[in-house]
C-alpha cells in the first residue's frame, strides 16, 4: 500500500500518538503498542515479522483477525522498514473512513517498524523442533548443561544467564472450533514475547488436563521481566480468547539451565493454585505459601501424594460428588474461620447447627476430626495435595488457611 510522501494534515491530533509513544517508552512490549496505534488509527491491525510470524494483534473479534491474516476485502498491507531494510509488515483494515490516516499511519508505521526492529528476537526454528525441546526439558529428559544449551542454542535461545518456565491454563467456556488449542499456543506465546522477546512455547498434552495447557520457557535471569512475561501471556489470552478462564503459574528463575525441569514443576504447582482463583490469576512460585512444601512431593513422589490425598480429602470429594453436598466446602471455610463454627456458619451463610452437622460426616467419612490438631492438620495437608496435583472438587476456591485461593481442573 503506497504510503503519502507529504506529512501530517494541519488538522491532525499529535495527541492520538500519545499512548503509542508511552507504551514504546515505557517498554510496555509489541502487542500493547499495537493495541495503541489501532486506537489512534481506528483500524484493527495484525503485526507480522520477516517470516510471517504474528507477532501482535489488535482485531475486534478471532474473525476479524483471521480476516486480516487472510487478505480479506479492505485489508492493506503496509512493509515495516528500518534504514530500507525489511523488518515485517503490519496489516491494516480500517473501521472508518478517515482523510487523516494516511499521514498518520506512516508516523504509526515508523515507530512500530523501530519497536519491532529493537525487539526482534533471533531467527527460530520450526514449531515441532521448539515444542519437542520445551518437552524433553519439562520431562527431565534432557538434563546435562552442556547438551541443554548446545540444543538451546540451535533453537536461537541464549539460556547462559538462566531461564524460568511459565504455564498457562485456558478453558472454554463457549462453544470452540477444532483449533482452539493451537490458538491459545500462538496467543500465549506472542504474549510471553511482549516481555521475554527470545521465549518459545509448546502445548503440554497431559491426560489429566481439561481445557488447554502451554508452557513456555523464558530465557533470561531478569524476575521483573519473567513477571512481564506472565501478565502479558494473561493480557493476550483474555484479549484473544473471550469467553475463557485462565491460569498462570510462573517458576522461579532457575540460574543454571539444568534446573528447569524442577521450574517446570514449580510453575504447574503455581497454576494449579490459581486455577480457579478470585484474584488476578497470575501466580509466581514464590507466593504459592505452605503449597510450596509438597513440591519435592509432587515431583519425586506423586504417588505418595496421591495416597495421602486418598486418606483425607478424597472420601469428601466423591460424597459430594454423588450427593451434590457441601462437606469439601465446609472443611475449607471452618479452617479459614480458624476452626470457629459460628464463622463458618457466617461466611456459608448456613446455621451453626448445619456445619456441626457436616463435619461430623466428615469426621465418619474420612476417620478424622476437626476437633483436634491432628485432625485439622490432615485435612488442610490433604487440601493442598489435591491442588497440587491437580485434583477434581465441584466447590469453589480454596479457603483453609494458608492456601491463598485456587480452585483445580476436574480429572477425567
Amino acid at each position: 500500500m503506497p504510503i503519502p510522501a507529504e506529512g501530517p494534515p494541519a488538522g491532525l491530533d499529535l495527541g492520538a500518538l500519545d499512548d503509542i509513544t508511552q507504551a514504546v517508552a515505557s517498554g510496555a512490549g509489541l502487542p500493547e503498542v499495537v493495541r495503541a496505534a489501532a486506537r489512534a488509527l481506528d483500524a484493527s491491525l495484525v503485526l507480522q515479522d520477516r517470516t510471517g510470524a504474528v507477532l501482535a494483534v489488535a482485531a475486534l473479534s478471532p474473525a476479524d483477525e483471521r480476516a486480516l491474516l487472510s487478505d480479506a476485502r479492505g485489508v492493506e498491507p503496509v512493509e515495516l522498514r528500518v534504514a530500507d531494510a525489511p523488518v515485517g509488515t503490519l496489516r491494516v483494515r480500517a473501521r472508518s473512513e478517515d482523510p487523516a490516516r494516511g499521514g498518520l499511519l506512516r508516523l504509526v508505521t515508523t515507530l512500530v517498524a523501530s519497536e519491532v526492529e529493537r525487539v526482534r528476537a533471533p531467527q527460530r526454528a520450526s514449531q515441532a523442533a521448539a515444542a519437542a525441546f520445551v518437552g524433553d526439558v519439562l520431562a527431565r529428559e534432557l538434563t546435562d548443561r552442556d547438551a541443554l544449551l548446545a540444543r538451546a542454542a540451535a533453537l536461537g535461545l541464549d539460556l547462559e544467564r538462566g531461564a524460568s518456565v511459565v504455564v498457562g491454563r485456558a478453558h472454554p467456556l463457549v462453544t470452540t472450533d477444532d483449533g482452539w488449542r493451537a490458538r491459545v499456543l500462538a496467543v500465549a506465546e506472542r504474549g510471553a514475547r511482549a516481555g521475554a522477546p527470545g521465549a518459545i512455547a509448546a502445548l503440554v498434552d497431559r491426560e489429566d488436563v481439561q481445557g488447554a495447557e502451554v508452557a513456555v520457557l523464558l530465557p533470561g535471569g531478569d524476575d521483573a521481566a519473567a513477571q512481564r512475561a506472565a501478565l502479558g501471556i494473561l493480557r493476550e489470552l483474555e484479549a484473544g480468547l473471550p469467553g475463557h478462564t485462565f491460569a498462570i503459574g510462573r517458576s522461579r528463575i532457575a540460574t543454571d539451565p539444568a534446573d528447569l525441569g524442577r521450574s517446570g514443576a514449580e510453575a504447574l504447582l503455581a497454576a494449579n493454585v490459581a486455577e480457579g482463583a478470585d484474584e488476578p490469576p497470575v501466580l509466581a512460585f514464590d507466593e504459592t505459601g505452605a503449597y510450596r512444601l509438597l513440591l519435592p512431593a509432587m515431583s519425586d513422589d506423586p504417588a505418595e501424594l496421591q495416597r495421602f490425598y486418598a486418606e483425607t480429602v478424597e472420601p469428601l470429594v466423591a460424597y459430594d460428588e454423588q450427593y451434590e453436598t457441601d462437606l469439601v466446602q465446609t472443611v475449607e471455610t471452618f479452617l479459614e474461620a480458624d476452626g470457629n463454627v459460628a464463622g463458618a456458619a457466617q461466611r456459608l451463610f448456613t446455621h451453626r447447627h448445619t456445619v456441626r452437622y457436616r463435619l461430623e460426616r466428615v469426621r465418619e467419612l474420612s476417620g478424622l476430626d476437626v476437633g483436634s490438631t491432628d485432625g485439622r492438620e490432615k485435612l488442610s495437608l490433604g487440601l493442598k495435595a489435591m491442588r497440587v496435583l491437580g485434583m477434581a472438587h465441584r466447590g469453589g476456591p480454596a479457603r483453609e488457611a494458608g492456601a491463598g485461593g485456587g480452585r483445580v481442573p476436574r480429572r477425567s
